[in-house]
């Protein structure tokens, strides 16, 4: 995906106010073995790749003034109410350094899947993204889960899912966290009624009045 940006010679946040009046989003590109440059973008072309989900998580083709650098999208302010863009920041990237992004996760065969299907089950998506680690040519801009083999009562952790060759989930040691569980709708009011007739057969008969 490509972003077109011109480089911004003005700066400050009179600068930022006039760009934004004229229909353009201040921003910065940083990182990598150059320095950082301001820059402007369009500001409704911007706001429409925004709302596609691998934009967030794709090495976009920045073009700013004569340069050409290969990016991650890091931070976009947005203003308090209205639909409209206030800055955006985009990080450099090298082809042989690793880099750490937030990747989203989808879900399928759910529909399919024994605890779906044969137990009416509710699944429910605890995690909907992952931050993953890897060389900016491997990153994928989804991370597939597929359910298909979800059973009621079993739940889905991050060390159940596959991930690309090359990609590796950053997670703190000993962590694995739940990404999907499963709800069986009734099944808990249905134990909850069993412990009831239990408890009640089990109870002590209640002492019998003592006549006068």
């Amino acid at each position: 995906m490509k972003v077109v940006a011109n480089v911004r010679k003005e700066q400050g946040s009179g600068a930022s106010r006039r760009l934004r009046r004229a229909g353009y989003v201040p921003g910065i590109v940083y990182g990598g073995k150059g320095e950082a440059v301001p820059i402007s973008v369009e500001h409704n072309p911007l706001y429409h790749a925004l709302r596609a989900e691998s934009f967030h998580s794709s090495i976009l083709e920045l073009e700013f003034g004569d340069a050409r650098a290969q990016v991650l999208l890091r931070d976009v302010q947005w203003h308090p109410y209205k639909p409209q863009v206030l800055h955006v920041d985009f990080q450099r990237v090298e082809a042989d350094e690793e880099i750490t992004v937030k990747v989203p996760l989808h879900f399928v065969n759910e529909e399919i899947s024994p605890a779906v299907k044969l137990s009416s089950g509710i699944v429910g998506r605890v995690i909907t993204e992952v931050e993953v680690t890897c060389l900016p040519a491997a990153l994928p801009t989804f991370i597939e889960v597929d359910l298909a083999n979800l059973e009621a009562g079993k739940s889905v952790h991050l060390s159940d899912i596959s991930f690309p060759a090359g990609v590796s989930p950053v997670l703190p040691a000993g962590e694995n966290p739940v990404v999907v569980t499963v709800t069986v709708p009734g099944a808990a009011e249905g134990e909850e009624g069993e412990e009831s007739e239990a408890a009640a057969t089990t109870a002590p008969a209640a002492p019998a009045a003592k006549k006068s």
